[in-house]
C-alpha cells in the first residue's frame, strides 16, 4: 500500500565537501588534515586521494542540475573550513567563500534548498599542528569560522549544522588513528570530544548572531547497540555501547551531562571541563540530525565468540547489516531526549558494487532506500518529530581511507571522465520527493526494481550541462 509522508516533509540528498570537491590547491585553499592524511603512505587505500574526488567545485552547475532535474527538495554539502580561512582563524580567503555563494544561489535559483553544515571532518591542517580537536584553541577558531560562514550564507541558507558526528572526529581521528589526523591516542580522544561539543555551543551563538533567521543544529551518528544474546555479560556490553556511542554526545547537547559510567570507565578526569562548559554545550537549538547505517550486535570480550547464525543477514558491500527498523529504534530513543525538536535523517544509505554493464542499475540500493524510508513513515507515524530525510550520498565519492572502493551514490560517478549518470535509485528517490509519496515496493535482493523513470536526459546518458565552468 502507497503511504504518504507529511506536507512540509524534506527528501533530499548529501555530500560532504572533501569527498567531492577536489580542487584541493584551487584559488587560495588551504591544507587539510585529509589532505596530509590521503598523502602519506599507507593511509588510504592504494593511497588514492581526494584531490580530484569528483571534481564538484568546476562541476557543481552539473551537479545542481542533477539534483533539480530529480525533483529533490534539499541538498546537504559541507563547507570546507581549509577553503574559506586556509589558516583556519585569521585571514579569509574570499575565493574560497565565493564559491559556496555561487552554489548555494545556484541551488536556490534552480528550487533546491540548500542545508550547510560547517565541519564534516576536515581541519585546517594548520590547527592540527598547533594541537589540533584536543587543544581549546581550535573550538574558538571554529567559532570565528561559523560567524564568518553565516554573515556570507545566513540570510539565504535554511540550515545549518555545526558538527558532523563528532564521535567520528574523536574516536577514529584521535583514538584509534582510522580517520585524519591518524593518532591513536585515548587521552587525546577524550579531549577532542568535549572540545567538539564546546565548538559547537560557541558556533551556536556565534550564527545566531550573525544569521538570527537561520536554523542551527548538529548531526550524530547513532546506532542501535543490540546484546548478542540475553547473557548478563553481553546485556552490560551493550548497555556499554550504548552509552559510549549514543549518550555520550547526545545527552550533553540535551542538558543531561556526560553519562557518569561511559567517563568512569573511560577513566576521563575531566580536566578539560570549564565553568560554564556544560550550559555552553546545552544551548537549545533548532533542529538535530541523525547519521543512521545499521545496528551493531556486541558480544561480551569475557565471553567465547558466538556461532554464526544459520540464516546470514543481508549486508551491504561494507559489511553493514541491513536493518531498518534500527532506524524507528534510534529516533524514537533521540525522541526520548528532545521532546518535539525537529529531527531529521541527515544520512542513509548503501555501497553496492557497481553494475559493469550498466552503471544506472543499483536494485539492491534502491530496495534499501525504500526500506529505510518505510521505516521513517513508521516512526513519524509513533510521534516521532521528524522532518525530513537526506540519502547517502549525492554522488559515488571519495570514501575516506576506503579510498574510491566503495560507491554510495544514487548517482554513478566515472572517476576518469568524470561523468555523472543518475541510478534507478537517485530516479527512484526523486519520485518520492516529487509526490511525497512512498509506492510500495515488492522486488527482493536480486529481482528487477521497476523502472523509475527514463534513464537518460541527454544524448550521453546524464543531464545536459549547465552554464559553469568546466574542468581545469
Amino acid at each position: 500500500m502507497d503511504r504518504r509522508f507529511p506536507t512540509g516533509f524534506v527528501i533530499g540528498a548529501a555530500t560532504a565537501a572533501y569527498q567531492i570537491e577536489g580542487a584541493a590547491a584551487a584559488d587560495g585553499r588551504g591544507e587539510s588534515i585529509w589532505d596530509r592524511f590521503s598523502h602519506t603512505p599507507g593511509r588510504v587505500a592504494r593511497d588514492q586521494t581526494g584531490d580530484v574526488a569528483c571534481d564538484h567545485y568546476h562541476r557543481f552547475p552539473e551537479d545542481v542540475g542533477i539534483l533539480a532535474e530529480l525533483g529533490l527538495d534539499a541538498y546537504r554539502f559541507s563547507v570546507a573550513w581549509p577553503r574559506v580561512i586556509p589558516a583556519g582563524s585569521g585571514p579569509v580567503n574570499g575565493a574560497g567563500l565565493d564559491f559556496y555563494d555561487r552554489l548555494v544561489d545556484l541551488l536556490l535559483e534552480r528550487g533546491v534548498s540548500p542545508q550547510l553544515t560547517l565541519y564534516h571532518w576536515d581541519l585546517p591542517q594548520a590547527l592540527e599542528d598547533a594541537g589540533g580537536w584536543p587543544v581549546r584553541a581550535t573550538a574558538e577558531a571554529f567559532a570565528e569560522y561559523a560567524g564568518v560562514v553565516a554573515r556570507r550564507l545566513g540570510d539565504r541558507v535554511r540550515q545549518i549544522a555545526t558538527i558532523n558526528e563528532p564521535f567520528v572526529v574523536a574516536d577514529h581521528g584521535y583514538g584509534r588513528g582510522l580517520h585524519a589526523p591518524g593518532r591513536a591516542e585515548p587521552a587525546a580522544a577524550l579531549a577532542a570530544g568535549h572540545h567538539l561539543l564546546v565548538a559547537h555551543g560557541l558556533a551556536v551563538a556565534a550564527i545566531r548572531a550573525a544569521a538570527p533567521r537561520a536554523a542551527v543544529g548538529i548531526v550524530l551518528n547513532l546506532a542501535p547497540q543490540h546484546p548478542a544474546t540475553q547473557h548478563p555479560l553481553d546485556l552490560e556490553a551493550a548497555a556499554a555501547g550504548h552509552e559510549v556511542l549514543n549518550r555520550w554526545y547526545l545527552d550533553p547537547i540535551v542538558g543531561r551531562g556526560y553519562p557518569e559510567e561511559a567517563v568512569r570507565r573511560a577513566g576521563w578526569r575531566h580536566r578539560e571541563i570549564r565553568d560554564g562548559d556544560l550550559a555552553l554545550i546545552a544551548a537549545p537549538i533548532d533542529f538535530l540530525g541523525v547519521n543512521y547505517y545499521s545496528r551493531r550486535v556486541v558480544r561480551s570480550p569475557l565471553l567465547p565468540a558466538f556461532d554464526t547464525p544459520s540464516v546470514a543477514p543481508e549486508r551491504t558491500a561494507m559489511g553493514w547489516e541491513v536493518h531498518p527498523a534500527g532506524l524507528v529504534e534510534v529516533l524514537e530513543f533521540v525522541r526520548s531526549r528532545t521532546g518535539r525538536l525537529p529531527l531529521f535523517v541527515t544520512e542513509n544509505g548503501a555501497a553496492y558494487p557497481a553494475d559493469s554493464g550498466d552503471p544506472s542499475r543499483d536494485p539492491e540500493r534502491l530496495r534499501y532506500l525504500h526500506r529505510h524510508l518505510e521505516a521513517a513513515l513508521t516512526a513519524i507515524e509513533r510521534g516521532v518529530p521528524l522532518a525530513g530525510y537526506f540519502a547517502w550520498s549525492l554522488l559515488d565519492n571519495f570514501e575516506w581511507a576506503h579510498g574510491y572502493d566503495f560507491r554510495f551514490g544514487i548517482v554513478h560517478v566515472d572517476f576518469t571522465t568524470q561523468q555523472r549518470t543518475i541510478r534507478d535509485s537517485g530516479r527512484f528517490l526523486g519520485s518520492v520527493a516529487r509526490g511525497h509519496l512512498l509506492p510500495a515496493l515488492d522486488a527482493r535482493p536480486g529481482e528487477e526494481a521497476p523502472e523509475m523513470g527514463p534513464r537518460a536526459s541527454g544524448p550521453t546518458g546524464r543531464p545536459p550541462r549547465l552554464p559553469g565552468p568546466e574542468a581545469a
